[in-house]
């Protein structure tokens, strides 16, 4: 049996733990199969091809949760409302966003910790790009 170095799980980022990269490709691409059938998400990507959209999420997720900062290098600062006024945001995106995330979060199968981790920082990511009364 391979003995853990002391403390070498604690020095772990959220990144790697959940299983890197690709666990956070899995959960954007899923994320987005589900938007990409949406009446009231899909007309707010214009472009035709949610491949870009999914990859500027899947950096942004990544370099959040302690992976490489390929985001904010190709970026810059990820000013995230700032990104969405552009778009209104109002609660029935909000839900509606929820939604396909929560399916994308239940299809990775994370430890309960860690999907609780994961799940709590998404309902606030997206209560607070909320831009529009109802």
């Amino acid at each position: 049996m391979m003995e853990i170095p002391h403390g070498s799980l604690q020095t772990q980022t959220f990144f790697e733990q959940v299983g890197g990269e690709e666990t956070f490709r899995r959960l954007v691409r899923r994320f987005y199969e589900g938007v990409a059938e949406d009446p009231l998400l899909r007309p707010m990507y214009p472009e035709e091809d949610l491949g870009p959209a999914e990859e500027r999420l899947t950096l942004f997720l990544m370099q959040y949760w302690g992976g490489p900062k390929t985001y904010s290098e190709r970026r810059g600062h990820p000013r995230l409302r700032m990104r969405h006024v552009p778009f209104t945001v109002d609660r029935a995106a909000h839900d509606a966003w929820l939604r396909h995330m929560r399916d994308a979060v239940d299809s990775l199968g994370l430890a309960p910790g860690h999907e609780r981790q994961l799940w709590d920082y998404l309902v606030y990511a997206a209560g607070s790009l909320i831009n529009s009364p109802d």
